[in-house]
């Protein structure tokens, strides 16, 4: 298989200057990350706030430099340490935020919002360029009747799948998917996910999936990368990190994870049930 994607020891460090009362610092905030996702692939960071993970995305995404190491992109050297793509890598990869309600301009029609990436990336003729953000917005599930609406005038499901048509206008081959439903209600997350999936299969494209819901993480993933306080401390197939977890921090955080006991729950309602047949 094809890598479209590959990070070999990343790092990344903030500086923080020291002051009146305190000393200056540098935050390692990722430690030399190795990571490889082949195309038509999702690969998952997980972890808990603050581990590295969302720098990481803005890494491969060129938004933030990295201190050092090396990325490739469909096998060309990228530099990172000038935190900027070239147009051609600016229309192979692209990013969707957490969170649906600040990652659209409000000032902005939908169709405008849509369009936006062929104006700045390509020479596309106004009225082809309608006709690719019609086709995009049925492709996500939405109407040409919302063509001409306001980001506020969307449910955060829509504003989110109207962010994900935005991302896709370039034909990216990566998309990097930062919480992409942590923002959503677990009904709308669902239908989401179920859009990303029918996406990848249509358009083979290839993912690199952030999030701390191991449940989503489970649904999506082939392969997962566990990082904790900037390192990755795990990386593997799916199956194998789910069945099989080898690090401390891995079997803690799947550890602490809900899970819906149904012997229990019965049980809890028939007693409930029992307590109020007596009282009555």
């Amino acid at each position: 298989m094809t890598s479209v994607l590959e990070g070999k020891n990343i790092v990344r460090n903030y500086y923080l200057p020291g002051g009146l009362f305190k000393k200056e610092k540098t935050v390692h905030a990722v430690k030399g990350v190795s990571f490889k996702v082949e195309q038509g692939k999702t690969l998952a960071i997980v972890g808990e706030s603050g581990c590295g993970k969302s720098t990481l995305a803005r890494i491969i995404t060129m938004i933030d430099p990295a201190s050092g190491g090396e990325l490739f992109i469909d096998g060309k050297k990228v530099d990172i340490a000038a935190g900027d793509l070239t147009p051609e890598m600016r229309r192979k990869v692209q990013i969707v935020f957490q969170n649906p309600y600040g990652s659209l301009n409000p000032r902005k029609k939908i169709g405008d919002i849509l369009m936006e990436p062929l104006i700045i990336n390509t020479d596309t003729p106004a009225a082809e360029r309608r006709e690719l953000a019609m086709a995009m917005l049925k492709k996500v599930g939405l109407q040409d009747v919302h063509f001409n609406r306001y980001p506020h005038m969307f449910s955060g499901g829509q504003r989110q799948r109207i962010a994900i048509a935005r991302a896709l206008m370039l034909k990216p081959r990566l998309l990097v998917l930062d919480e992409p439903v942590s923002a959503l209600d677990l009904s709308v997350q669902a239908q989401v996910l179920n859009l990303l999936a029918d996406l990848q299969d249509e358009l083979n494209l290839t993912y690199v999936f952030i999030s701390h819901d191991l449940s989503v993480v489970r649904y999506m993933a082939d392969d997962v990368m566990v990082m904790y306080y900037g390192e990755a401390v795990e990386y593997g197939s799916r199956d194998q990190v789910f069945s099989d977890p080898q690090h401390s921090y891995t079997k803690t955080l799947f550890a602490a994870t809900p899970r819906a006991d149904v012997d229990t729950i019965k049980a809890r309602l028939a007693r409930k049930n029992a307590s109020l047949s007596a009282a009555s």
